[in-house]
């Protein structure tokens, strides 16, 4: 889960909409100095399950500081960018041809070409989706904390509830019964006891999320199958596997397998968990870079 510090965007970025051909997103669009020399290509940035574009607000300056010009996106139904009731809206294929459009809009923007592409957690699969639809628009992938197939069994029983509860229960309701309950951790689910958080602002952001979308894309991170296989065969694409130390998302050590598989390159973040994003934004920050730096 990632909980942001600040909904606050560094003074390098400014919050706007990105218009493609599939409808209008929200994003957070970072841009380097231009007396820094420009920027070294174009990176579009997808946030997870619950999540939202302020998931990366940590990230941007570093990232603009190393000459990349950064857009993160909220994707329909998720906070900013408003999405339909139906359920079809948010199948896999769907959210993963919209990263298509996204990607298609950014490089016709920035006039640099294919952009890298990174996604957290459910992101990540979505990521991988389009990636196996159309991997021309990309430059290269990184997976964060983003596992091979479906999430785990105790993370499963987390998003049933979940879905549970929002089929039955107002979006204000389900927060409240949150806070009431005091949940562990789940799959990137905001934990209304986190001090660090504004709070009210992790709350508007609950209350702004589609909860069709939530169900029907926890439901996809339930059933994902292994498609590793795939993406491998995708050879013209460099591929970076990232994750914290320790996550109950996916082991850890199933994400050292699938970089195998993939012939990604391998981080693991010290001191980080399912969030480096959040957990540790400098060092996670550097070792993006550096990965965008060699292709």
């Amino acid at each position: 889960m990632s909980r942001p510090s600040t909904f606050e965007p560094p003074a390098c970025s400014r919050s706007r909409t990105l218009r493609t051909g599939r409808g209008d997103f929200a994003v957070l669009d970072a841009a380097p100095e231009a007396a820094a020399g420009g920027h070294r290509g174009a990176a579009l940035l997808v946030p997870g399950f619950t999540g939202s574009k302020e998931d990366f607000i940590a990230l941007l300056q570093p990232l603009t500081d190393a000459g990349y010009r950064v857009a993160a996106v909220d994707g329909r139904g998720q906070y900013e960018t408003a999405g339909p009731a139906d359920p079809q809206a948010y199948a896999q294929e769907e959210l993963a041809r919209d990263l298509l459009a996204q990607a298609v809009a950014l490089a016709e923007e920035t006039g640099g070409g294919p952009v890298h592409l990174l996604g957290h957690s459910l992101g990540g699969q979505i990521s991988r989706a389009a990636v196996l639809i159309d991997a021309a628009p990309f430059r290269t992938l990184t997976l964060m904390s983003s596992g091979p197939a479906l999430i785990s069994e105790g993370q499963r029983a987390q998003v049933r509830m979940l879905s549970e509860a929002l089929a039955s229960m107002r979006m204000a309701e389900v927060w409240e019964a949150m806070q009431a309950q005091e949940t562990p951790q789940d799959v990137d689910v905001a934990d209304p006891t986190d001090t660090a958080s504004d709070r009210e602002d992790l709350r508007q952001r609950w209350l702004r999320h589609n909860p069709v979308q939530l169900i029907t894309t926890g439901r996809q991170l339930s059933v994902e199958p292994d498609r590793v296989d795939e993406l491998a065969a995708v050879a013209s694409l460099p591929k970076h596997v990232l994750s914290g130390e320790r996550d109950e998302v996916w082991p850890v050590a199933l994400m050292d397998e699938m970089a195998v598989r993939l012939g990604a390159r391998r981080t693991v973040v010290t001191g980080a968990e399912h969030s480096p994003n959040t957990d540790r934004p400098t060092e996670t920050a550097r070792a993006i870079a550096d990965f965008w730096d060699r292709q």
